[in-house]
């Protein structure tokens, strides 16, 4: 079996590694036409989502470690705590590297220049044609392709797009603040507006936010205001609050890292030969902290439904009950936690700790706790 992964970032390479431990052939087709070395801002990857990597072959040797979150409110008070299993935090384009570096070990095929315009599905396999004229054959097709799908488009024409939730994020670094945070702990402040936080081993705070702006703008878009400009407002928005006053007044500048976009159910997972992995299907907003471990999961679940059932709609039918629950839930999540991100009022300061402790807490380390078991044999 050959199956043709559209898509080079992260969940592309995830599923070509999982693909090739089931014993299926697959190379990946990326539109741009170089490697995305240095590209993309900073993500955790969740114990769930560094176990499912595990699994594709990648070891938790990357980034820096954390294991414990803090919420607070803008006046230093704890709102909740949580201590589960150790997440990473990295850098998109250290992780990137890393798989890259592994797809490359595995001789597993990554063709670049090669943007997907059309999918012909046929009773033995699928022909994809690229913008630049060629077309590659195989059984099946997997779409990794991004919150921006192009596959998500040719398998559901009315497809839901991406929608902004009206944040955007920003982030930098801080010296000599007088902030400080223990050990492999992340904190996350709910004031005028959201704020977290990380002490690195040299002591410099790293931090990121977010900023209500009513309409979207890219990163592009985000970069042609100075950062002085952006810095202002910032700073106009979080006023007194703390630590971000103090944040913001020892950091140099301020780097744009794009709208917070969150994916609304996608009706269609799959058609025919076609099938949708990451965020092409399911992209919880940066709020989840668990769009890389979601997109993980899913390769490593769709690699062992194709192992195990020789059917393709069957294979593809079970991927998607397996998933779709979960991604769902976790989404829902995720938009309820955007909208504390605009500022959380009185009332809701005072019940955050109570909500935190009998939901937030639980919820999160059950998702944290989650384990693909890859020896099991899948059932219809």
């Amino acid at each position: 079996m050959k199956a043709l992964v559209i898509g080079g970032g992260i969940a592309g390479p995830v599923t070509a590694l999982a693909l090739r431990k089931a014993g299926i052939d697959a190379v990946v087709f990326e539109a741009y036409d170089t490697t995305a070395d240095g590209v993309g801002g900073m993500l955790t990857v969740a114990p769930n989502g560094l176990a499912a990597l595990k699994i594709a072959g990648l070891g938790s040797d990357f980034g820096d470690p954390l294991r414990h979150m803090v919420m607070a409110d803008a006046q230093g008070r704890t709102l909740g705590r949580i201590t589960g299993g150790t997440s990473r935090v990295v850098t998109r384009a250290e992780l990137y590297q890393r798989l890259r570096e592994l797809t490359v070990a595995q001789r597993i095929k990554v063709e670049y220049g090669k943007r997907l315009v059309d999918v012909e599905s046929h009773e033995n396999g699928v022909t994809a044609t690229f913008s630049d004229g060629t077309s590659e054959s195989g059984d099946l097709l997997v779409g990794a392709d991004g919150i921006r799908s192009v596959v998500r488009g040719i398998i559901d024409p009315d497809a839901p797009e991406p929608e902004y939730v009206g944040l955007l994020g920003f982030g930098s670094y801080a010296e000599n603040s007088g902030v400080h945070g223990d050990p492999e702990t992340m904190y996350f402040v709910f004031g005028s507006s959201f704020l977290g936080y990380w002490e690195l081993p040299d002591g410099t705070i790293a931090w990121f936010n977010n900023l209500a702006v009513p309409q979207p703008m890219t990163t592009a878009e985000i970069a042609a205001v100075p950062a002085e400009t952006w810095m202002a407002r910032l700073r106009e928005a979080y006023g007194d609050d703390l630590p971000a006053k103090q944040l913001l007044a020892h950091s140099e500048t301020v780097i744009g890292a794009g709208p917070l976009e969150i994916m609304p159910s996608v009706p269609r997972w799959r058609r025919d030969r076609l099938v949708l992995v990451g965020d092409s299907a399911h992209a919880p907003s940066a709020s989840s902290g668990q769009g890389a471990s979601l997109a993980a999961e899913s390769a490593v679940q769709l690699a062992r439904c194709l192992r195990d059932i020789p059917d393709l709609t069957e294979a593809f039918a079970t991927y998607e009950r397996l998933r779709r629950p979960r991604v769902e839930r976790i989404a829902a999540r995720a938009a309820r936690t955007n909208s504390n991100k605009r500022g959380i009022g009185p009332i809701t300061r005072l019940l955050m700790p109570i909500m935190m402790k009998a939901f937030g807490a639980k919820a999160f380390t059950k998702d944290q706790n989650y384990r693909i078991d890859w020896d099991a044999q899948v059932s219809r």
